[in-house]
């Protein structure tokens, strides 16, 4: 390790907290600092955490966020109850007054984001986001699992992938016919016909320089957004990918101002089943039909972004392809 290397690491460091409003009294002028600020977003963002998990995850001392929790709980931001599965656990939540509270704070860093984000040019913001992760990649966990695979957005090249992938997966794993893949060309094609990057993404699961996996969110309204083309290769399968990549779907649709998340699977694609039920989603509807070849049974589910996650009805969680085309 040399003096220049740590001379510019803290360069950037410093650039980059003058850049995102942190230096001041106030996070963007707000009335709370930053801690504050990062604590409040990961109740905003999470279905009843305990401060256990919020502490571990944002590597805060338990007795300073123990003390900022009670000064949240003296102002009425945040309320407190028991955890029914366990009783030594105590969840946490926002009250009214605290998503009231955090609300403005929230549209205000959004819009300095996308105020920065504008000024540069689509290639150039698809750099910047990959350097994040890069960045993100590097200085996170260092388990060989997670270390190595990074998600970024879609490049020249990978939409043909997503196709054919798909159509040789499902195929050789679910016996789908060729009439599966002719959809899922459609439904890329579509996607970059109708792009809106501000809210609509693409993004590819990449380990040790090869592609593992994909995940497509698209709007289907001002509202509702649609997840799509979930994919992971038989070799990532067990990583922690597939989760990942609808844990970013479901961040980047609550970013988007999304109310909620709408998919449509097979009831034999059981992995992917198992990832939407993680992660929050309930199934709403069922129907059989017979496409691709097969007689199936088509799924609808949803999470509702506004209330939180939400459990399903139910999902087997065996191994299988992890697949959504809705």
């Amino acid at each position: 390790m040399t003096s220049k290397r740590v001379a510019a690491v803290r360069r950037f460091n410093r650039f980059y907290t003058q850049k995102i409003g942190v230096l001041g009294k106030g996070l963007l002028d707000s009335a709370f600092s930053l801690t504050e600020a990062r604590v409040l977003y990961e109740l905003a963002h999470r279905s009843a955490p305990t401060a256990t998990a919020i502490g571990g995850d944002l590597g805060i001392d338990p007795g300073y966020l123990s003390r900022l929790l009670a000064q949240f709980e003296k102002r009425r931001l945040v309320a407190r109850r028991p955890s029914l599965a366990d009783g030594r656990q105590t969840l946490l939540s926002l009250t009214a007054r605290g998503k009231a509270a955090f609300a403005p704070l929230e549209s205000r860093q959004r819009r300095a984001v996308g105020a920065m984000l504008a000024r540069l040019a689509d290639v150039d913001q698809q750099r910047l986001i990959e350097a994040a992760q890069t960045i993100e990649q590097l200085l996170g966990s260092r388990s060989e699992d997670t270390r190595t695979y990074v998600l970024r957005p879609h490049r020249p090249g990978d939409l043909g992938w997503v196709v054919q992938r798909h159509g040789a997966l499902y195929a050789q794993e679910h016996g789908y016919d060729a009439t599966f893949e002719a959809l899922v060309a459609r439904i890329v094609a579509d996607f970059i016909d109708h792009l809106d990057p501000a809210r609509e993404r693409c993004w590819i699961a990449e380990k040790d320089g090869e592609r593992m996996g994909s995940v497509f969110l698209v709007a289907k309204s001002k509202r509702v957004a649609k997840l799509r083309l979930l994919l992971l290769e038989p070799q990532a399968r067990g990583l922690g990918i597939g989760a990942r990549l609808v844990d970013e779907c479901v961040r980047f649709a609550r970013q988007c101002g999304y109310e909620r998340i709408t998919l449509w699977t097979q009831s034999d694609l059981d992995a992917a089943r198992h990832l939407y039920e993680r992660a929050g989603f309930r199934r709403v509807a069922e129907k059989k039909h017979h496409s691709f070849g097969k007689d199936l049974v088509a799924e609808t589910w949803e999470i509702d972004l506004a209330r939180g996650s939400k459990g399903s009805r139910g999902s087997k969680g065996s191994q299988g392809s992890a697949g959504s085309r809705g």
